[in-house]
């Protein structure tokens, strides 16, 4: 296993679990269809990938999601760009409270606090914790010491940053790829296969992707496809609230995937939060 580490069996239940209950999961094939041709060459020269990744996306489904339809409102929020300053309207944070609010009363979230309240990572109180969720994702910080209050965890993980023009940070989440392919801002250039699975299949609900965005491209992203925002929510809350560390890798199985779980935190807030396939490059996706 990576980084030495075993499976962690209680979290593996946990969010197997999870999985089963997230009722707002798009299903493939069925919610969404993907077409996962080309495999990712080394570097940006190459375009593996002739056609979009996201084929069909039942969005009116997405629409009528409470949690998919306040998770969408939020994506416009940011100034891609670190080193340029966030400005949050009121509007903005009643929108952020809005998201918090609906996937609060999904039973996924319901899961992960009780889990939390046992290992007195949260209180009882939902008020209260619903401040703590908007302290860890959404409150401003600078990403690089001595510059502006130009980032939070949710931008990171969920919207994407650029980085001083050189690089693409995080970008985690597919309804933000689908949407960005939609209005091709996104460039699909292929997938990175799992060495034991010589390619990712339609069916396959976390992928490891190289694409462009904003003239630039990662190497190597990787997302959970289907997934609803509170499943990632709830998951990588989760891994940030069990760990000090600056960067924790969780090995878990969730369904059929081997998964390295990465949440790196910046002081109280998250840094970025993805899954990793096992067995695909190593290389850093953050």
């Amino acid at each position: 296993m990576a980084h030495g580490k075993s499976l962690n069996h209680e979290l593996s239940k946990l969010f197997n679990e999870m999985w089963d209950m997230d009722i707002n999961r798009f299903m493939p094939g069925k919610d969404y269809i993907i077409e996962v041709q080309g495999k990712a060459g080394d570097g940006a020269t190459r375009d593996g990938a002739a056609r979009h990744l996201f084929h069909y996306v039942n969005e009116e489904r997405m629409k009528n999601i409470k949690t998919f339809a306040t998770f969408i409102s939020l994506l416009d929020n940011y100034e891609t760009s670190t080193g340029v300053a966030e400005v949050v309207t009121p509007e903005e944070i009643a929108e952020n409270n809005r998201f918090l609010d609906a996937i609060l009363e999904t039973e996924v979230m319901k899961l992960a606090h009780r889990y939390l309240v046992k290992k007195n990572l949260a209180g009882p109180n939902l008020t209260d914790f619903k401040s703590q969720l908007y302290d860890i994702w959404f409150q401003l910080y600078a990403r690089k010491e001595g510059d502006r209050l130009d980032s939070c965890g949710f931008e990171h993980v969920f919207v994407g940053e650029t980085k001083r023009h050189k690089q693409i940070l995080g970008l985690h989440n597919w309804v933000q790829f689908y949407l960005q392919e939609k209005r091709n801002q996104i460039d699909y250039k292929g997938y990175v296969a799992r060495k034991n699975k010589s390619r990712p299949d339609k069916d396959d609900q976390v992928l490891s992707l190289q694409f462009a965005w904003k003239g630039l491209v990662k190497p190597i992203g990787s997302t959970f496809v289907g997934v609803s925002p509170e499943f990632e929510f709830a998951l990588y809350t989760i891994i940030f609230l069990l760990s000090n560390k600056s960067v924790t890798h969780e090995t878990v199985r969730i369904e059929e995937y081997e998964l390295q779980m990465v949440v790196c935190r910046h002081g109280q807030h998250i840094g970025t939060a993805y899954p990793v396939l096992l067995g695909t490059s190593s290389e850093d996706p953050r």
